[in-house]
């Protein structure tokens, strides 16, 4: 962390003293031009001294606002805490009832504490989600258990669709709830996107708030470094490919290397809290020297036949149509059909094929459990989609091939880039390499080219024609050539949108303020000041802000682009009046028009502008209005959110999604 911080630090002292310097060159070249043309006015000799001296300033407030106040720090971080349990809590509440599909019924998961070696927590035998009886013999729920957790290292398994991250949102969402002030904050993170060769567990976390929660990456750091966050780790079992065999790797390195980093995860004297979730088989697989220490391993138990009608039943519109598949679990306690219907992810799937239309007898037919998820999965999205808000727009089978794509793109995306490794979150951003890199990259220059070179008819209404379309095409060739030799991904503007209107605000109104100075009283120099004042405004707005609400994949898009308007109208106004100015009105309009428009593609949305070109690449194989597709199957229940991005909403429905290039013929099209 403390490698991390120097860095940024660095480069924010970089950014200063390239403003700075640019606004003493600027003085400079201004006072040797003046003298040039017969001396300096003193309202100029006032003006080019302000200029060095507001650089200075500038360099001052920004050196007292980074500066920590002596014993502030943490009661800072400790106020920060609260907006950030807000965010959470608006956000993972989504999730959770995404993952109860679009529903509030829940099954009320039991665990049990599991011996795992001699350095375990003090944890109670037995748990459940929420209480169903008082008394001293009462099994506690999942709040309860984690506060008598000691210390509270808790981590969670099961088999595949027993519910683990659903338990893992339970806890979290009810830490929030009975939160006090001084309690940290839950914050959940897909292991997938932990970098465990370059990042350290704070690194991880700070950059989760900073992705996720839009944070500022100084105010993510302190509130981890001051204990303000618990790690909610989710899907350990996710971070490594399978054998060859498909069993998991007994020397997973990715997954070992998270243990190791959580065994010496501490705080003060004691070790840190956190929650972890992953597969039994493959944590059960981990080399014994790889077990976690000092934490509470619980296994989420099937669900009780109990429990299981009484789901089906509560999620059942019309109670007849269910009695023999209830009945069923009833009678046949033992039989194959019951003891597949004994997790949370195959009840959801039955609840959801079968809510509206449908027979859930024919179930009873079924004896292998492959057999009976493959029927399931095929019948889901006919189902979801039929119900679905908005369903008019999608039919199933576009749904199925446009999900398929994405499936089969992160079946190849994966952190290691080994078969059998996949990636789990779809962001629109870091797509791009779906249809192809160096296909993505030539078609961006190429439009990069046509658009940089569209204001070429301006030149002709100036002066000095020549010398524009010479400054345009060269402009445009340089810019093209620097898209084809770029694989990396451009970095994205991720601005919070409240706090973006007030920087836009900021940003671009000091500017136009000096220009109309400099336009009354004739003088460059007010433009300057005007300029630079909107600097330090921006620069103080963009240290300062505290986010008001979580990161949305769209979002993120927005903030770009709004982030892209101010930058172009600020370098536009900025140099067309300069121009024009010193040269005339046409000129500087022309100028200036120029060089808002082709800023604001080239520089001012690098990361969107991409993500635009890979829509126009990927036609047909998925919408062009790819966002407003996503947000509506995280609706419908197929997808969930996760941050700035989007997931599956269960692993295995990715897989099966990938494995299937088309629907199924034998499944009708509306259930």
């Amino acid at each position: 962390m403390l490698e991390l911080g120097g860095r940024r630090q660095r480069r924010r002292w970089v950014i200063i003293a390239v403003l700075c310097g640019t606004i003493v060159a600027a003085s400079a070249a201004y006072a040797v031009r003046q003298i040039a043309h017969g001396g300096l006015e003193p309202g100029d000799t006032a003006g080019l001294l302000s200029l060095p001296l507001g650089a200075a300033g500038l360099v001052a407030a920004v050196v007292a606002l980074r500066k920590p106040v002596a014993g502030n720090d943490g009661e800072q971080a400790r106020g920060w805490a609260i907006t950030l349990a807000r965010q959470v809590q608006d956000g993972e509440s989504r999730v959770w009832r995404q993952l109860l599909g679009d529903d509030t019924r829940r099954i009320n998961l039991r665990y049990v504490l599991e011996p795992d070696g001699s350095r375990v927590a003090e944890a109670p035998v037995t748990g459940q989600v929420f209480a169903e009886a008082q008394g001293p013999t009462a099994v506690p729920d999942v709040l309860e258990y984690y506060r008598t957790t000691r210390p509270k290292r808790l981590a969670i398994t099961g088999e595949a669709g027993a519910g683990k991250t659903v338990l893992a949102l339970e806890l979290l969402l009810a830490l929030l709830e009975d939160r006090k002030d001084d309690d940290p904050v839950p914050v959940r993170v897909p292991l997938t996107l932990w970098d465990t060769d370059r990042q350290s567990l704070s690194d991880l976390m700070a950059q989760r708030l900073v992705d996720a929660y839009d944070w500022p990456p100084r105010m993510a750091a302190s509130l981890v470094e001051h204990g303000r966050v618990i790690p909610v780790l989710d899907g350990l079992d996710e971070m490594d490919p399978l054998l060859p065999t498909g069993a998991p790797d007994p020397h997973a390195p990715r997954a070992g290397a998270v243990l190791e980093a959580l065994n010496a995860y501490q705080q003060g004297r004691h070790g840190g809290p956190f929650i972890l979730t992953s597969r039994l088989d493959h944590y059960n697989a981990l080399t014994a020297g790889t077990r976690l220490l000092d934490a509470a391993r619980v296994t989420i138990a099937p669900v009780g036949i109990t429990h299981a009608r009484t789901y089906l039943a509560d999620r059942a519109l019309d109670l007849p149509r269910w009695q023999p598949l209830l009945d069923h679990l009833a009678t046949r306690p033992t039989s194959a059909l019951t003891t597949m219907l004994s997790t949370p992810w195959r009840l959801c799937l039955v609840a959801t094929v079968y809510h509206r239309a449908g027979g859930p007898d024919e179930l009873l037919a079924f004896t292998d459990a492959s057999a009976l998820e493959e029927h399931l999965l095929a019948r889901y999205l006919p189902a979801t989609t039929a119900v679905a808000r908005g369903a008019q727009r999608y039919s199933p089978r576009d749904v199925h091939l446009w999900l398929h794509h994405l499936a089969v793109h992160l079946s190849t995306e994966g952190p290691s880039g080994q078969a059998g490794d996949e990636a789990t979150d779809i962001s629109l951003l870091r797509l791009w390499p779906f249809v192809g890199r160096t296909r993505v990259l030539r078609a961006e220059a190429l439009l990069n080219a046509t658009i940089t070179l569209l204001p070429l008819p301006l030149a002709w209404t100036t002066p000095r024609p020549g010398l524009l379309a010479l400054i345009i095409g060269i402009f445009s060739l340089v810019t093209s050539l620097g898209t084809l030799f770029t694989h990396a991904q451009p970095a994205a503007q991720h601005l919070d949108w409240h706090l973006t209107v007030m920087k836009l605000l900021y940003i671009t109104t000091a500017p136009c303020i000096g220009l109309l100075v400099g336009l009354l009283f004739g003088g460059p120099i007010a433009l300057g000041l005007g300029v630079t004042f909107g600097l330090f405004l921006g620069v103080i707005a963009a240290i300062t802000g505290e986010p008001s609400r979580a990161a949305t994949p769209r979002g993120v898009l927005r903030g770009e682009i709004l982030y892209a308007v101010a930058y172009a109208t600020v370098t536009g106004v900025t140099f067309g009046s300069a121009i024009g100015l010193a040269y005339g009105t046409s000129y500087g309009v022309a100028i200036g028009i120029w060089i808002a428009f082709s800023t604001f593609w080239t520089n001012g949305t690098p990361a969107t502008r991409r993500y635009l070109v890979f829509l126009l690449c990927s036609f047909r194989r998925l919408p062009f209005r790819l966002a407003r597709f996503l947000d509506w199957a995280a609706s419908a229940g197929l997808l969930r959110y996760s941050g700035p991005a989007y997931q599956y909403r269960h692993r295995e429905l990715q897989r099966w999604l990938a494995a299937h290039s088309a629907p199924p013929p034998s499944v009708p099209t509306h259930l």
